[in-house]
């Protein structure tokens, strides 16, 4: 990147779970994390909405730390720069705040030490970092993800056909992933793992297959986080009711919450948000785009910038 040109990143967001599919499955959504990003004489970052403007401005900013660390994994400096960051994705809502900066930095460290890692990589890094492959593999990916993330490898399969409109229910106020996986069990009953197991199977075959009811009805099934979340997110059962009589699929808690998120037939997502915005008039609720493209990097040099 020479001097005045701008290396512009931008990851979208993602909802994970989907019920049963706990840790597993992600899908990318419409709201995004963008980084502009020019030479200058040392690293700092400049947060350009409200959703980013508490954030660290120097090498303390999580972006940065993934960054240099990233960087330092294949014995490169990360040259210094200024960061202009935008972001409508809302902190510890459940939208993959976090899994998007990861995937930014993991980008940075890609783009300005010339590192020219896989997309394979960076799924491997960003799941080392983040502890499972969904909401960054979606990130970077775009579409649906399945994935699976061990000691040894992470493995992934992303989808990009889905027939599905989706709405988001955020509630005004915060669940750190840290408190929702602190109310989740130790372990579960080998009979009920089974059922667990298989309730999230069927789940990935409604995916595979575009049958929105079919999935509809496994996530209003799972075992795996949502029974024990829901004390903590009262809006849970409030919504899943609602959607019912509104005629949608179904919904699940999005990530660790609180968001919920309410999936409906293509065409009807605009319908679906306006009835459940007057019903849940303390949550901010909208109809997002599904994202296909997954993180996207601009090289944009100074002569071409009007």
């Amino acid at each position: 990147m020479k001097e005045g040109d701008m290396l512009k990143i931008t990851v979208p967001g993602s909802t994970a779970n989907l019920g049963p599919g706990f840790d597993s499955v992600g899908l990318a959504l419409g709201k995004y994390l963008t980084l502009e990003i020019r030479k200058a004489d040392h690293l700092h970052f400049v947060p350009m909405t409200e959703h980013v403007m508490d954030t660290p401005k120097d090498e303390k900013n999580f972006m940065a730390k993934i960054a240099i660390t990233v960087a330092n994994m294949h014995n490169k400096h990360l040259p210094a720069c200024e960061v202009k960051v935008w972001s409508d994705i809302p902190m510890a809502r459940g939208i993959g705040s976090s899994a998007s900066a990861i995937i930014a930095g993991i980008e940075m460290a890609n783009q300005l030490c010339n590192l020219q890692l896989t997309n394979d990589e960076k799924l491997r890094i960003a799941s080392l970092e983040e502890g499972h492959p969904d909401n960054v593999g979606a990130s970077l990916y775009g579409g649906l993800v399945v994935g699976l993330h061990q000691e040894s490898q992470t493995e992934l399969v992303c989808i990009k056909d889905l027939d599905v409109d989706t709405v988001v229910v955020i509630p005004k106020y915060e669940v750190f992933t840290s408190d929702a996986r602190n109310v989740l069990p130790q372990s579960l009953e080998y009979k009920t793992a089974v059922e667990a197991s298989a309730i999230s199977n069927m789940l990935i075959a409604g995916l595979l297959t575009n049958n929105w009811k079919l999935v509809g009805q496994m996530m209003n099934k799972d075992l795996f986080h949502q029974p024990y979340r829901s004390s903590l997110i009262p809006e849970i059962q409030g919504v899943q009711e609602k959607v019912h009589d509104l005629g949608a699929y179904g919904s699940a808690l999005s990530g660790a919450g609180p968001t919920v998120i309410c999936f409906i037939k293509k065409g009807k997502g605009e319908y679906l948000a306006e009835k459940l915005a007057s019903e849940f008039i303390n949550c901010n609720v909208e109809c997002l785009e599904i994202d296909y493209e997954g993180c996207k990097v601009e090289q944009i040099q100074e002569a071409n910038r009007i």
